[in-house]
């Protein structure tokens, strides 16, 4: 009985993908967004479906040699980022729900009421079957939970308690609101953490994820002429005091940071712990870099069990977002 809102490594019934199409952000070459957006898509449709909308589904079909397991929606978007307004699953009562939150773009950066109606629309189609949806007048995006499936929220307070989302509520506040929406019932704040060009405000899926519920893998930086070496320390200090339900602390794994990659003379926020956990592989970023290999070699370790696919996300990053960002998984 009671809530709870899937882990990711829980049973999944599809992935979410929107496309990139010519009026986003990705105008400028889209050919080379969309093949990246092909490749996370083959990833995953090798043995789980995926739901792929686009503004023309004709022409997206065309990209692919097999589209075995692929359903393609069409449906106009803003953007890409189907992590922060697709629909999030949770259980209650032994059944699966999903919740449509409302997204507005990050705080208002960015114009969002097209990726806010996708949830209704995919509902209306008849994607989500049987399953009820409620939709939600509270501002929340998928990117900046982690939840282990048993109850524990990590997050941020840069992200959920700032002004431009929900007028700035404190924690407390916002504890109550994910308790009664989730079934939260622990919550791990991370105070400190921050990326440069992250239009965010911090999530947490570019900073610390639940690997499972003992585990977390975070973004580690040893560099201390890097700006983001003290803010990152704080943030690993602060992981080093959170407990387990079990009142033990948790196995933390540091993944290395990429060398600096800038675009028009602002740097970006890559990194590998914007992974995504599917059913049969767990799919990461790389970014030709060095420590590709080496963030590689550190999920074999983690998920023994999954195939473990590296997807080249340079192209996705210069938009401030990556592999997990434009995902968003449905529980089964």
């Amino acid at each position: 009985m009671g809530k709870r809102m899937l882990a990711e490594w829980e049973r999944q019934r599809a992935v979410l993908l929107s496309f990139p199409h010519k009026n986003s952000d990705w105008s400028d070459d889209l050919n080379s967004a969309l093949s990246v957006f092909v490749r996370i898509a083959q990833a995953i449709a090798y043995k789980e479906p995926v739901w792929i909308v686009s503004e023309d589904k004709q022409s997206i079909e065309q990209l692919f040699c097999s589209t075995a397991n692929m359903s393609f929606i069409e449906l106009p978007t803003n953007d890409t980022w189907t992590r922060d307004y697709g629909a999030i699953t949770i259980e209650e009562d032994n059944e699966t729900k999903l919740l449509d939150f409302t997204f507005d773009g990050w705080g208002g950066k960015f114009e969002a009421s097209l990726d806010n109606s996708i949830n209704k629309h995919l509902k209306q189609k008849g994607y989500f079957g049987t399953t009820p949806m409620e939709s939600i007048d509270f501002v929340l995006e998928g990117g900046s939970i982690e939840s282990d499936g048993a109850g524990t929220i990590l997050t941020t307070s840069e992200c959920l308690c700032n002004p431009n989302r929900n007028g700035g509520l404190s924690k407390s506040e916002v504890e109550l609101k994910l308790a009664k929406y989730l079934g939260a019932k622990r919550f791990l704040w991370l105070d400190s953490g921050y990326l440069s060009g992250d239009d965010t405000d911090s999530h947490i899926d570019t900073l610390a994820r639940f690997v499972n519920s003992e585990t977390i893998a975070y973004v580690k930086c040893d560099d201390k002429n890097d700006e983001h070496y003290e803010a990152l320390e704080a943030m690993e200090m602060q992981l080093r005091e959170f407990r387990t339900v079990d009142n033990k602390p948790y196995n933390l794994v540091a993944l290395p940071m990429t060398k600096p990659i800038f675009k028009d003379g602002s740097r970006l926020p890559a990194t590998y712990a914007n992974f995504l956990i599917t059913n049969h592989a767990l799919l990461y970023p790389t970014y030709d870099d060095p420590s590709d290999k080496i963030a590689g070699e550190i999920f074999k370790k983690l998920f023994p069990k999954l195939e473990i696919i590296p997807i080249n996300c340079l192209r996705l990053i210069e938009q401030g977002g990556s592999l997990h960002c434009s995902t968003m998984q449905i529980g089964a």
